[in-house]
């Protein structure tokens, strides 16, 4: 199929909120929604906000565009199996085994692309944003946890079982503290944004921050406790994206997230200098910051939808015409 002059819908699930958008065949947003995921009401409470969501978008469309979207996306966290159009599993959500993409097309009479909300912002970056014209990327999201999106030859990997990129949870300090997953050191539980604030707060500094960007700022103004962490946790960021580097040779490593977002000076040059400092065979891949910030996720589930429609991946960037 060729995009032409349509449109699809796109929602992104997360925790707290649906994001959903109109997206036409430029990959441009041409409207917004948001709705709570009604979460605290249960697990089908947030699957009905979902189709409903879906259904408002078809909705929408319809009245900005003045036709009918010619398919739907939708991006949710946790254990998916894409195949299926399963959501297998989803604790901050509650989901378990939900059949989502066979509700949703029954919902709406449309063909419906899902995915991972991570890979397809990975996507999404790889196409249209941070890490365009590369095959080959990493998109790092560092915030609350560490999350990862490995995009290889353009498509974003899954891995046999669904869990592929979970980099957060490499073993970066055998000795460091315990991660929400069990184990010690995981690279998560070391340089996370939540990791980051709580390691300041167990130093017993006064005046405790209470987020990894006032953690950021008492480093830039040189307090020593504050700049240690911060180097700590580049370090153990660059032994981490050193083994990625290694074993799949990417093109871009793109730092997404709340943490991936701070001032270039005290997070993206560091580490950007760490990592080459360990390589010695390997290429130095491109580190950028995300340039799609909360829209990456809508704009990740609108080229799934695509995807669906039987559209190439080559023709997925920006619309040469728009």
């Amino acid at each position: 199929m060729d995009r032409g002059s349509g449109h699809v819908v796109a929602l992104d699930v997360g925790g707290t909120v649906l994001k959903g958008a109109v997206v036409d065949s430029g990959c441009h947003i041409v409207s917004r929604l948001r709705r709570p995921t009604d979460r605290e009401r249960g697990p089908d409470a947030v699957v009905a906000a979902v189709l409903d969501m879906l259904e408002e978008l078809v909705a929408e469309a319809q009245t900005c565009t003045g036709a009918p979207p010619h398919g739907a996306g939708v991006v949710v966290p946790g254990v998916i199996d894409e195949d299926r159009g399963v959501a297998r599993l989803a604790t901050n959500l509650g989901w378990s085994d939900v059949p989502l993409v066979e509700l949703a097309q029954q919902r709406l009479g449309l063909p419906v692309g899902f995915g991972h909300d991570v890979r397809a912002g990975g996507l999404a970056e790889l196409l249209l944003g941070a890490a365009q014209g590369a095959a080959d990327c990493l998109v790092l999201p560092i915030g609350t946890g560490i999350a990862g999106a490995l995009v290889l030859r353009s498509r974003p990997y899954a891995g046999a079982h669904g869990l592929a990129g979970e980099i957060g949870h490499l073993r970066v300090r055998p000795d460091g503290p315990l991660c929400g997953c069990g184990a010690r050191g995981c690279l998560e539980a070391v340089a996370s944004a939540s990791a980051l604030a709580s390691a300041y707060v167990r130093e017993g500094s006064p005046e405790e921050p209470g987020s990894a960007e006032e953690v950021l700022r008492r480093a830039a103004g040189g307090e020593p406790v504050a700049t240690r962490l911060l180097t700590e946790a580049v370090e153990a960021l660059a032994d981490a994206l050193t083994a990625y580097i290694t074993l799949l040779d990417p093109e871009v490593i793109v730092l997404g997230g709340g943490l991936g977002r701070a001032d270039e000076r005290y997070l993206l040059h560091p580490l950007r200098d760490a990592v080459a400092a360990r390589l010695t065979f390997q290429k130095v891949p491109r580190l950028v910051t995300a340039r799609l910030g909360d829209d990456a996720g809508c704009l990740g589930a609108a080229l799934l939808a695509w995807l669906k429609l039987g559209v190439p991946v080559a023709d997925l960037g920006p619309s040469q015409t728009s």
